[in-house]
């Protein structure tokens, strides 16, 4: 159940429940076997203007809301997840950051990527550089007109198949005086010393690629620099508050794949008969299924008022807070709904002929990705009293613990 959407909002969940059931579910499980990326479907998504519509309309998007693009996640996710984790990419996080704050030629540069079906790459997280991401030892150098990285990144989601890279670096002038932390751009087949060394076999989003980033010399042109007016230590905390709204993506993501497993299960104990009644009429099987229906209810409401929400100090993004809450909840809701409706199927549920079982090694990520849950939980913590912690990935901490980018 959806409360409190306008018509334009619930025409638009419909479009996207609509594509996600007839093209999008009939491919899930291959692009989980193939461990392909689903080309055909980000196809189907760029026709259906869900890749970049949050971008404005000034550069060819559609100008539509943080929550907009949640409505379109959820949808996607009831059928396959690493659809929406394009989604999401495609509509938070880099994209948001470079349209909120990088140049004109950069937002046009981003804006043109992300409508033709590219999936940007956040690069944050290196090996010795996660919950302390203040501690990457990626550098950037001044050289002349531009700058010269060197180092690499760990867990970077779509690496080898992204085109636009929002790389954060450490940055230095050419006297060697340390400045701060930037994000550059760079361009996949285009900027030499960008290369990936390795792909990780994951438990699950197998269809999409996380891989090891190596930076050998990588020259950039000075107006590849992402910072908004303020400086290096101001441009990082604005940077990395566009986290804020993937959080809420990745929230997002979680929860349609609960939902998606919920729809599965309500059929199911429908159907199922044992002791000459269908299971559903027991009593154990509808408290279960009355404990996830309000999981469910709660982690919808919970992230559609992140979405809404903006963070302070007129931050575009949603509030660090209520995103931390309502990615917590969302991510150890989802993984005790998907496990609950596994259990209702019994031993068909185990098996890899139904979506059960890519499901339930699906979401176990998202209580990892995107901001571990025991972190956030500090982040929480630290809001209600008042304490400022380490300055990591939103000014005090917020994609720390991340794993994966």
């Amino acid at each position: 159940m959806h409360v409190g959407l306008t018509d334009e909002e619930e025409s638009l969940r419909r479009r996207a429940e609509e594509l996600s059931r007839n093209m999008i579910a009939p491919r899930a499980a291959e692009v989980d076997r193939s461990e392909a990326y689903p080309w055909n479907n980000v196809h189907d998504l760029t026709e259906a203007g869900f890749m970049g519509m949050t971008v404005s309309k000034q550069y060819g998007g559609q100008g539509r809301s943080f929550l907009d693009a949640v409505l379109v996640v959820e949808e996607m996710a009831k059928s396959c997840t690493v659809t929406a984790r394009i989604v999401v990419e495609a509509n938070m996080g880099a994209i948001s950051a470079i349209m909120a704050y990088g140049s004109e030629e950069q937002k046009k540069l981003a804006a043109g990527l992300v409508l033709a079906g590219d999936k940007p790459a956040i690069c944050i997280t290196e090996p010795d550089a996660g919950s302390d991401a203040l501690a990457l030892k990626t550098r950037a150098d001044r050289r002349g007109n531009g700058y010269v990285l060197n180092g690499g990144k760990h867990w970077i989601t779509g690496a080898g198949v992204s085109r636009l890279h929002l790389i954060f670096a450490r940055v230095f002038d050419e006297t060697g005086q340390d400045l701060g932390v930037g994000g550059f751009i760079a361009l996949r087949d285009e900027d030499e010393g960008l290369k990936m060394v390795h792909r990780e076999p994951t438990m699950g989003l197998r269809g999409i690629p996380e891989g090891e980033l190596a930076f050998e010399d990588l020259v950039l042109p000075a107006d590849r620099l992402v910072m908004p007016p303020g400086g290096l230590a101001k441009g990082f905390t604005a940077l990395i508050n566009a986290y804020n709204s993937q959080r809420v993506g990745a929230g997002t993501v979680a929860m349609g794949v609960a939902a998606g497993a919920l729809d599965h299960a309500i059929a199911w104990v429908r159907e199922r008969e044992q002791f000459g009644r269908p299971i559903g009429e027991f009593q154990g099987i509808q408290w279960m299924l009355a404990d996830m229906q309000t999981q469910l209810s709660a982690s919808r409401l919970m992230l559609h008022a992140a979405a809404r929400s903006n963070g302070p100090d007129g931050s575009p993004f949603p509030d660090p807070m209520l995103a931390a809450q309502a990615k917590i909840h969302a991510s150890e809701a989802a993984i005790r709904i998907v496990n609950d409706a596994l259990q209702m199927y019994g031993a068909r549920g185990y098996s890899r002929n139904l979506p059960l079982e890519r499901m339930a090694r699906d979401v176990r990520m998202f209580t990892i990705g995107g901001g571990t849950a025991q972190v956030l939980r500090t982040l929480v913590a630290s809001r209600m009293l008042g304490w400022k912690l380490p300055q990591t990935r939103d000014g005090y901490l917020s994609k720390a613990g991340q794993g994966r980018d």
